[in-house]
């Protein structure tokens, strides 16, 4: 059996900034029969998005550098290079950024809510690098809880401190 190569997938924009990410569609859910995406995120330190919870969509974080500390279902996890972590869809989850240099990750899901989420609410990288750093807004967290709430993420509580 010869086996099968995946050619890159040709993705228009695939870099873009969203928050104070760094994020980079890598495969998007158009490009598979099975509706896979993967997102690599670059992130810096303290970087920590709000409790939420997917719906429609198990998350898998696979942890490229850095150290990463997970709250999922409630439970604590220390993630670094090299460790994979999965938050189950309906399982509330959070992370926080705490290596000092940032982090990189990959997040795995499947059938493209997340996605969208991100392209949505992601604007144009003037430059493969982090961009500037900058609190969130009210109109900002307002703008994402719409945008998580149309992908059907909810979220329900603070970042992780």
């Amino acid at each position: 059996m010869t086996p099968q190569i995946a050619a890159r997938q040709e993705i228009d924009n695939d870099m873009f900034w969203f928050g104070n990410t760094l994020v980079a569609l890598r495969a998007r859910t158009s490009g598979s029969q099975d509706g896979v995406s993967i997102v690599e995120h670059r992130m810096p330190h303290g970087e920590a998005p709000p409790l939420h919870i997917h719906q429609s969509e198990d998350e898998y974080f696979h942890v490229l550098e850095g150290v990463m500390r997970f709250e999922v279902g409630g439970k604590i996890v220390i993630a670094r290079a090299g460790d994979t972590l999965t938050a189950p869809k309906g399982v509330p989850h959070r992370f926080r950024v705490d290596s000092i240099l940032g982090a990189r990750c990959l997040t795995i899901t499947k059938g493209g809510d997340f996605e969208s989420m991100l392209i949505e609410m992601g604007r144009p990288a003037d430059r493969e690098d982090l961009p500037p750093q900058q609190a969130p807004t009210p109109d900002m967290i307002q703008a994402l809880t719409q945008a998580c709430r149309r992908a059907k993420i909810d979220i329900i509580g603070a970042p992780l401190a």
